[in-house]
């Protein structure tokens, strides 16, 4: 996995993640949600992604990606619950879920910048 290809894995998490919460069938549970090792970014970032551990962005990523992911299991705890999570995932809101999501991108693209790519 390139750098881009980690954008876009996140992104693609989240868009099942968007997918599931127009209907909540209980399929998400947040304990499993919250474990920032079991997506494809996060598999990624603790082993092939490893290499980086040197890069001080590496620390900021793992960080925010299980920061991220803390925040996505709150969001189907609350739509598991029948509570509205509209404004929990609204992109530019400032949401511990968005502003989560958006620092993981960030340090992708720091890293990336960092190691030349």
């Amino acid at each position: 996995m390139d750098f881009d290809q980690a954008v876009a894995a996140h992104t693609a998490w989240k868009r099942k993640l968007a997918k599931y919460l127009d209907k909540p069938d209980g399929s998400l549970e947040p304990l499993a949600v919250s474990v920032d090792d079991a997506c494809p970014l996060g598999q990624w970032i603790y082993s092939m992604g490893a290499t980086l551990s040197d890069f001080p962005e590496y620390s900021a990523l793992r960080s925010h990606h299980a920061r991220f992911h803390r925040a996505a299991a709150d969001v189907v705890h609350c739509a598991n619950s029948g509570q509205s999570v509209d404004e929990r995932i609204t992109i530019g809101s400032q949401s511990e879920f968005t502003m989560a999501s958006s620092a993981v991108v960030l340090a992708i693209m720091a890293i990336k910048k960092h190691a030349g790519g």
